[in-house]
């Protein structure tokens, strides 16, 4: 599975291309409220006709930035091999512009302008430096993804996709103090494409500490998924949660087997394993354990995905990788 269309959303607002032929206030007619879109800003992936920073020059002319509530970053020019190092700059360089400004998502980029495992990222923290009233940041793309541990008091939601997450960045958010962060999503990704993080990296979000308002923790698109399951089934944060997700990735039933013997999961509102490679069997029992008590699962697995090399090896995938 690949990402092939835009957001259709985020932050709770339809998203809306600020469209190539606004250049300033003059050509504004016609544009939705300020308050009332994600503004999605986007250059062609290659050979576009501007930088990235020249739409959102244009962009902060034409438009009433103070009451703009969420940004989509879509691409930039030569995602391939340039970072969003500019893109950030430019975006805090504008922030006296943006005092409304609540969701920043980067990297709202498709297949057709670059894989996920091909965009090229960077350090992503200094949007929460520049933001403290952020309450939502998204991110595409792990090649070159660096995230170092800070503290923000605001943020709510944080969303990092990737084919293949670093150790250190996975690192870097689980050091973190994010006091009001609900919702954690994170993919994690495969090792052919740098995901290369281990359980033990896990082990502050696991444990719960700094992240006392998290009530929604997704960690998945993983090939590690076994691992991560069996982690949960003691880890402290678990008893606070209303949804688990440990969808899209190589989940078997020894990881189910493990998270089913481990702590109760009944208190949850729901268990998320789509893209699964369960028994029948397995997916029995998790409806008989969890679906009396009100739990709603999610066990679909009809994008699941293996390959028999022909000498019995099977080679099992997780939902996006490339």
């Amino acid at each position: 599975m690949t990402i092939g269309g835009h957001l259709p959303e985020f932050h709770g607002l339809p998203a809306f291309d600020f469209p190539e032929s606004v250049k300033d206030e003059g050509d504004a007619a016609g544009l939705p409220a300020p308050d009332s879109v994600a503004w999605r800003v986007a250059v062609e992936s290659y050979d576009s006709k501007e930088e990235w920073e020249e739409a959102f020059a244009r962009f902060l002319a034409a438009v009433d930035t103070t009451r703009v509530r969420a940004l989509v970053v879509g691409a930039w020019s030569n995602v391939y091999e340039t970072g969003p190092e500019a893109v950030i700059e430019a975006i805090v360089a504008g922030r006296d512009r943006l005092p409304a400004l609540r969701g920043i998502f980067l990297g709202d980029i498709v297949m057709e302008e670059a894989e996920i495992s091909w965009i090229t990222q960077g350090a992503v923290t200094p949007l929460l430096d520049a933001f403290p009233e952020l309450e939502e940041l998204g991110v595409r793309g792990g090649n070159g993804l660096e995230f170092p541990a800070t503290r923000h008091e605001r943020l709510r939601r944080l969303t990092i996709e990737t084919g293949g997450m670093p150790a250190e960045a996975v690192r870097g958010v689980a050091a973190s103090d994010l006091p009001s962060l609900a919702h954690l999503d994170l993919w994690l990704g495969t090792s052919n494409y740098g995901g290369d993080c281990e359980v033990g990296d896990l082990a502050p979000i696991l444990a719960g500490t700094r992240l006392p308002a998290l009530t929604h923790l997704a960690l998945r698109n993983s090939e590690i998924q076994d691992d991560i399951c069996a982690a949960l089934a003691s880890a402290p944060v678990v008893a606070r949660l209303k949804v688990l997700d440990v969808s899209m990735g190589v989940l078997t039933d020894t990881g189910v087997t493990a998270l089913l013997t481990g702590q109760p999961l009944t208190h949850l509102t729901a268990l998320d394993m789509h893209h699964n490679y369960l028994s029948r069997a397995m997916v029995a029992r998790l409806r008989d354990s969890l679906e009396p008590a009100g739990v709603r699962l999610d066990l679909d697995s009809d994008d699941a995905y293996s390959d028999d090399d022909g000498d019995g090896t099977v080679w099992r995938y997780v939902a996006v990788g490339e």
